[in-house]
């Protein structure tokens, strides 16, 4: 099946894990140092992970991939441990406990806007 699945340039990854928490569903894991893909069907590709890369190594591409397997996931998602990184909008500094946040990249970082901040960084 051809889908959405998200890509990881081990060139890029330093190695520092932030995108495994991220990944509710446990697809990405730490292998060596480096991140990895490791259960492709647990991949839902929405790309939630790449948001919290410092070196932009995390992408999402349309390959031939196993489908997601949402059962799969929930049944990880069963025995993970809660884990969160707190992020806040890198404009105004709010938190997701006040605002939603998106992921975004700029000028090569991977950074997190709220809502609230996005329409000035669209329109100026």
């Amino acid at each position: 099946m051809r889908r959405q699945i998200v890509r990881i340039d081990e060139t890029l990854c330093n190695g520092c894990g932030a995108c495994v928490a991220p990944c509710a569903e446990g697809a990405i894991t730490m292998v060596n140092g480096k991140a990895r893909v490791v259960r492709e069907e647990l991949c839902d590709g929405a790309g939630f992970c790449i948001g919290v890369c410092p070196t932009g190594a995390l992408s999402v591409e349309m390959r031939e991939a196993p489908a997601f397997d949402q059962g799969a996931a929930e049944e990880e998602m069963a025995v993970r441990e809660v884990a969160m990184i707190e992020q806040s909008c890198h404009v105004c500094d709010a938190g997701e406990d006040s605002r939603v946040l998106l992921p975004c990249r700029t000028a090569g970082q991977s950074l997190w806007v709220c809502t609230r901040c996005l329409p000035q960084l669209i329109h100026g």
